[in-house]
């Protein structure tokens, strides 16, 4: 796969080919990531993560709706009504947005309670969105870098976002369900359910093409 066929498969503007090609390219043969089908899964589904490619730390800017449709088990309807976006209001104030984190993360892979403030600490970064504790303290010790220390590395080192997308895929056996075609397994195994099933699975569908001609 060169630049084109990337950027084709990812469907992404000349800028963005430009900035990720080259480690994106090397987080690939890195981790073993090389097979078409491969590739196309990992696109898919890391840009699906990124937001096209766009995007290197998870936003929690929820409307209370939306905070209730992906966290109802882990946040109470009064506490959505009172973090989420409110009317008038252009995005949720980060005071909020960091609130929430603190609460939905919390007590989960090696997070502290709300108050150690966890939760925003290690949320979602990188272009596979690496989340929770335990998961930055084993990134760190398969790309010899302290994230646990420096978080913020996985979303303004664009290699190390890169790398960490490559190695959370080849830890979590993911070529191997790339392999088998589970699109829906797979999808479970980076998210831990089955959000933006549709969108990952139409990325899929034009990345392969896009690869495999």
């Amino acid at each position: 796969m060169d630049k084109t066929t990337f950027q084709k498969a990812a469907g992404i503007n000349d800028a963005l080919a430009d900035r990720w090609w080259p480690h994106v390219d090397a987080a690939l043969f890195e981790f073993g990531i090389l097979l078409p089908h491969r590739v196309a899964a990992w696109i898919a589904q890391v840009g699906h993560e990124s937001k096209g490619f766009s995007t290197l730390a998870e936003s929690f800017d929820y409307s209370v709706g939306g905070l209730l449709d992906t966290f109802d088990k882990r946040l109470s309807p009064a506490l959505a009504k009172t973090l989420g976006r409110q009317a008038g209001e252009r995005m949720v104030p980060l005071e909020h947005q960091q609130r929430i984190a603190s609460i939905v993360y919390a007590g989960r892979y090696g997070n502290g309670d709300a108050s150690t403030g966890d939760g925003w600490r290690y949320r979602g970064r990188g272009l596979k969105q690496i989340t929770f504790h335990d998961n930055y303290m084993a990134c760190s010790h398969a790309l010899g870098v302290d994230l646990v220390r420096q978080p913020e590395l996985l979303a303004t080192d664009d290699r190390l976002a890169a790398r960490s997308a490559g190695w959370f895929w080849f830890a979590n056996g993911c070529n191997q369900l790339a392999d088998a075609g589970d699109q829906r397994a797979l999808t479970k195994r980076i998210n831990g359910g089955y959000n933006g099933l549709d969108d990952r699975m139409q990325r899929y569908v034009h990345a392969t093409q896009c690869i495999q001609g």
